[in-house]
């Protein structure tokens, strides 16, 4: 699949609240806002940043417009678009009306987070924290990062070239010369430095970081982790796109390999945080939603 076409079978949605920075936006609307919400209170920021941006996930999934949301549910469109910006402290009758328009609980819509947790001092940072990107090679980790972390302003870092860097020499090199357990060892403690040293970062890792259970669960615990997922052809043609025959050369079993390899992986894959389909969005609108992941990660404090 190409990036820049549009998924023939998925709807086009209204672009309004698809363009809308969740966490930042909301926080600096509810400031704006006072007569409203509670302007004073964090835990409403990292409420709504966290609503806002779950309503969108579903409905991305679901791929359905603002405006079949709203006549599925009976919410105005317009009401809609406020809670998407943070401009409507919307309440409990109207996101029931919401979750059973997208056919999940009530509590879904909520933050994933314990609610004992939710009431320690949050503070809202507009950039968050750092956000790992997980999954195999042609999923959009170097493109979508990248870019989401130039809209951002904060760094992009891919692990794999941190590990070359300090290896002198290439990944393929560094398994040859070295073996797997010396890259292991080294990819390792790049990412402890990079959690010791970065306070906002987009992450690229390796493909293959989710099968070390030890640095699978460090990352899991240090940062917010979103798996990009993609059709298996998709993997296939975006690397080959990039110019790396590898995946074919003398493997007359190559798409099968690669099938078996998700197969295999998607529980792991699936303990991210969250999951981007990039074969479904596409480039623009995989890039925009890790954007608002990573704005809506508020930055705890205590």
């Amino acid at each position: 699949m190409n990036y820049s076409a549009d998924v023939k079978t998925r709807r086009r949605a209204t672009p309004s609240p698809d363009t809308t920075p969740a966490g930042a936006t909301i926080a600096a609307k509810i400031r704006r806002n006072p007569k409203h919400l509670h302007v004073d209170n964090p835990l409403a920021m990292r409420l709504l940043a966290g609503i806002a941006v779950n309503i969108e996930e579903r409905r991305a999934e679901l791929a359905m417009t603002v405006r079949e949301l709203a006549e599925k549910s009976g919410v105005s469109e317009r009401f809609l678009v406020k809670v998407h910006t943070g401009a409507a402290n919307i309440s409990v009758v109207r996101l029931a009306e919401i979750a059973q328009a997208l056919d999940v609980p009530i509590s879904a819509l909520l933050p994933h987070e314990k609610l004992s947790n939710m009431f320690r001092r949050v503070t809202v940072d507009e950039r968050g924290g750092i956000v790992s990107l997980i999954g195999l090679r042609g999923g959009g980790k170097s493109t979508i990062g990248a870019r989401a972390a130039e809209r951002l302003g904060i760094p992009f870092i891919e692990l794999d070239e941190r590990i070359a860097a300090r290896a002198g020499m290439p990944a393929g090199e560094i398994f040859d010369m070295h073996g797997a357990d010396f890259y292991r060892k080294v990819e390792r403690e790049e990412l402890d430095e990079i959690l010791a040293t970065q306070k906002r970062a987009i992450v690229a890792t390796a493909g293959s970081l989710v099968t070390q259970s030890a640095t699978f669960e460090r990352l899991l615990a240090a940062t917010t982790v979103v798996w990009l997922k993609a059709t298996p052809q998709d993997h296939f043609d975006r690397v080959i796109a990039q110019g790396d025959t590898r995946p074919m050369r003398n493997r007359d079993n190559a798409m099968q390999e690669l099938e078996g390899i998700l197969r295999a992986r998607r529980a792991l894959h699936e303990r991210a945080h969250h999951i981007i389909d990039t074969s479904a969005l596409g480039l623009a609108k995989s890039v925009d939603r890790v954007v608002r992941l990573a704005r809506a990660n508020a930055r705890v404090t205590y």
